[in-house]
């Protein structure tokens, strides 16, 4: 089958995201963990390939864009998507600009768009400026992000310094009045040069105005949710056919472990929800990883009950995430958690666990990587923008699910057990 749009993501879980939202059309999806040695012989309509570039190196993360790229091309997919977190985590480095622009030159297109809204979650674009929720990006949680800290809410002046070419703005006045004005109006700034163009959304309808203005466009960037409507457009035009459906979903025995890795706002209530459950849990501490190693979880872990599905969580407030960072660095705290979880992950495995859910990006990134899994077939979602997904892991039918760290409800880790349950 020949692939019909190929997507990028810069982590795991904004790559299951997506893959999610596209499968609610019923096209079958999947998710490459990394980008694939060898072409397949089955790809999928649409090919999602996870990537672990939100906050690699520029270099290493356009290195890693462009094998993927050339990867999906070979697939035969002509149009492409640049996915990115919907609170467009970055820096003024990178690496949402510079990836855009490598994508760019090998596509060989002159113009993109950049739309992180996702009204669904609460992630509206207005002017130019992101909110979550009701609160600018630069007043909301996001500002004390251990890694990409937000401190603008003004989407052109954060990806300004990231590009070489002029960005511009197709406010919500242009959106709203239909695909022909927000396409005159991409016409009228591509004729002065503007290659990057912010998009406006506050909602779901304004992304299907979006999709049917810049479905022909070679590439498009943004959050998940603006590839959304793009089923349905290949759909009606014939670019897809009716055979490419999804697949039913396996049957997958329910013990369980949690990790959270996240630090996010969100996740911090919902592991404190989860903890007023009484379920056994244990927290992490990098400093003391730091000085033992995982042996202490790991031995802890050996002696759960794993139908009790028991949560391993490094999950803390910003002051005791930054107390950490201050003695080991931010990349090295984030090591050393990630390393201790994906073990975790591992024992848990072996130990019987087959439904195994977790919260953060870069955590899910070496969850998966840990467990050898390469590719995960997409369920059904369990909150928006969370899939169900499953894979092989050494011979083993096994339920990953993979969250960001701000999505989902305060309740997501028990509602994520009950809804893998009703499966």
């Amino acid at each position: 089958m020949t692939t019909v749009l190929g997507c990028i993501a810069d982590d795991f879980t904004g790559a299951t995201d997506l893959a999610g939202l596209l499968a609610r059309s019923g096209v079958r999806v999947s998710l490459r963990i990394g980008v694939p040695e060898e072409q397949p012989a089955d790809s999928s309509s649409f090919e999602v390939i996870a990537l672990k570039s939100r906050t690699t190196p520029v270099n290493e993360a356009v290195s890693d864009a462009r094998s993927a790229l050339a990867w999906l091309q070979n697939a035969g997919a002509e149009r492409f998507f640049w996915k990115y977190c919907s609170t467009f985590d970055s820096t003024p480095d990178g690496n949402i600009g510079p990836v855009a622009e490598a994508l760019m030159q090998a596509i060989g297109t002159e113009q993109t768009i950049y739309c992180p809204a996702f009204p669904e979650n609460g992630r509206s674009i207005f002017m130019g400026n992101l909110f979550v929720g009701h609160q600018p990006l630069a007043e909301s949680p996001m500002k004390d992000h251990p890694l990409t800290p937000m401190r603008d809410s003004n989407l052109m002046r954060l990806l300004a310094p990231q590009v070489s070419r002029p960005v511009g703005l197709a406010d919500r006045l242009t959106v709203a009045k239909g695909p022909w004005a927000l396409r005159t109006r991409l016409s009228d700034l591509h004729a002065e040069g503007v290659a990057h163009v912010i998009v406006d959304a506050v909602a779901d309808a304004d992304l299907k105005i979006i999709a049917e203005a810049c479905g022909h466009m070679p590439l498009l960037t943004g959050g998940s949710a603006v590839a959304m409507p793009l089923p349905a457009l290949y759909l009606s035009a014939g670019l897809i056919s009716e055979e490419a459906v999804g697949m039913p979903t396996p049957e997958v025995e329910d013990r369980t472990l949690i990790l959270s890795g996240s630090c996010s706002a969100m996740t911090n209530r919902q592991v404190a929800e989860y903890l007023e459950t009484g379920a056994p849990s244990f927290q992490l501490d990098p400093l003391k990883l730091t000085e033992a190693g995982a042996v202490d979880v790991l031995k802890w872990l050996a002696e759960q009950d794993l139908g009790q599905a028991p949560l391993i969580y490094a999950t803390a407030a910003p002051e005791s995430v930054k107390a950490a960072q201050q003695v080991l660095g931010v990349a090295g705290a984030g090591e050393i958690v990630e390393q201790a979880l994906a073990a975790c992950a591992v024992a848990a495995r072996d130990a019987g666990a087959r439904r195994i859910i977790v919260a953060g990006g870069e955590t899910s990134g070496a969850v998966t990587q840990a467990l050898g899994v390469d590719r995960l077939d997409i369920g059904a979602e369990i909150a928006p923008g969370v899939p169900s997904t499953y894979c092989q892991s050494t011979g083993k039918q096994m339920a990953l699910t993979l969250k960001s760290g701000n999505f989902g409800t305060p309740t997501f880790f028990t509602d994520a057990q009950e809804k893998l349950r009703t499966r």
